[in-house]
């Protein structure tokens, strides 16, 4: 890995300078609408929900912690924690499953100094819920504006027993008191993994250097050829509850219980993630609007910094102002999906990624407990269009979705392709 990020000599370069700074908020894709639409201003107040994620940790054999992160707004700036409180209310309750009404419990969660915080910049909310008596349910949630109609939702699953060590150990940041939401850390960085609890365990850490391959096109319907085994590159022990830093990139695997298939992983990233700076990295993502002919040509060029100058050029037809506006809009769409999609691998190459960097964030998503449905309204000649993700088990993450492709997909997804290749979207 070269350590210099590559920000000078050539068109991708002068761009990164600016793409890469955007304050641009991601959409949170873990709601449709009816759950995370922006709220409307209120009178005399540009106030606004942007959107919700969620997620859960074992207290002890009774509870499950419940961790909320908030993209709440004040105009252009995060509200504060004080803003929160006054302006905002929180209410949950506890399904057994989706489109179901067989109510398992209810609350309404107080708000104030001792379980709202900064998370970065969003707002982190913490509370407990009580272990009904069944496996799973559903938790929606919905948070409120005090004195109006506006509000966003959030649905999360929950299993209440077969908990997964993901269910059990968060990783947080160095002093353990903030859990991180996403699936990823920079090279070096302190965190903990730790329970809630706060026992001192061992766990054993399974390290791959492995470069997980992208997703497949969207109207490739022949399976893919998986290897069934990793080569494991080391393996060592850490202790819960304890700082501790990952050195090298790749995917660390840890257990608590060696008998068991399921852990919790964790993906280390160079410290530009979720942007993507180093020249080595740049061309994967243009994979999905690219020919096999100019990525063959791009990996083979002597001069990078040329031949990727010369393919955005060539393009744009020579445009080098098009050039630069399409090459901030594609990376950016690249960032946002690293961002919400990263699992054991980085989230350009899931098929959500995929999706999402080429069509953009879906007008509504469906979700039932195993499946997700991305719906995109029609747009200039596009019929509507909808993408289907399974959730497949797999033994990194609990969230690992698959797309169901679909020759069909043809007609809707090279219009928008060539509309990347022509400088259309911008």
């Amino acid at each position: 890995m070269k350590t210099h990020v590559w920000m000078y000599g050539c068109l991708v370069a002068s761009l990164l300078l600016i793409g890469c700074s955007s304050s641009r908020t991601p959409p949170r894709l873990s709601e449709s609408p009816s759950q995370s639409a922006s709220i409307p201003n209120a009178p005399n107040e540009d106030l606004s929900l942007v959107g919700v994620r969620s997620k859960f940790l074992e207290k002890d054999s009774t509870q499950v912690r419940i961790f909320m992160y908030v993209d709440a707004r004040k105009g252009k700036r995060p509200v504060t924690i004080e803003e929160f409180i006054s302006l905002f209310t929180l209410n949950y309750v506890i399904y057994s499953d989706y489109g179901t009404r067989d109510r398992l419990g209810y609350g309404n969660v107080p708000l104030n100094a001792s379980n709202v915080s900064k998370s970065e910049n969003q707002i982190l909310v913490e509370f407990d819920i009580k272990k009904p008596d069944r496996d799973y349910g559903v938790m929606l949630s919905e948070i409120s504006q005090t004195g109006t109609l506006k509000k966003v939702l959030n649905d999360l699953p929950i299993r209440f027993r077969e908990l997964r060590a993901s269910d059990r150990y968060g990783l947080f940041e160095a002093t353990g008191k903030e859990p991180l939401q996403h699936h990823f850390v920079t090279q070096g960085e302190s965190v903990q993994i730790k329970n809630l609890a706060g026992q001192s365990d061992q766990l054993y850490v399974y390290y791959y250097r492995h470069s997980f391959e992208p997703a497949g096109s969207p109207m490739n319907t022949v399976p893919r050829t998986v290897s069934k085994s990793l080569q494991v590159d080391s393996l060592f022990t850490i202790r819960t509850s304890e700082p501790v830093q990952f050195e090298r990139e790749g995917l660390y695997y840890m257990l608590a219980d060696t008998t068991k298939a399921e852990g919790l992983s964790l993906l280390v990233v160079n410290e530009r993630y979720p942007k993507m700076t180093y020249p080595e990295q740049l061309l994967g993502p243009l994979l999905y609007m690219s020919t096999n002919q100019e990525i063959t040509e791009l990996q083979n060029a002597r001069d990078f910094k040329k031949a990727l100058d010369k393919y955005w050029l060539s393009l744009m037809n020579g445009n080098p102002d098009l050039a630069r506006q399409v090459i901030r809009t594609y990376y950016q769409r690249v960032e946002e999906a690293n961002r919400l999609f990263t699992t054991y691998k980085e989230g350009w190459k899931t098929d959500k990624g995929m999706i999402y960097i080429i069509q953009g964030p879906p007008d509504r998503v469906q979700r039932g407990k195993d499946k997700e449905v991305w719906v995109y309204d029609q747009r200039a000649n596009a019929n509507n269009v909808n993408f289907t993700f399974n959730r497949r088990t797999n033994q990194f993450v609990d969230d690992h979705y698959e797309l169901v492709r679909y020759v069909e997909y043809q007609p809707v997804w090279y219009p928008i392709v060539e509309a990347w290749r022509n400088g259309a979207i911008r």
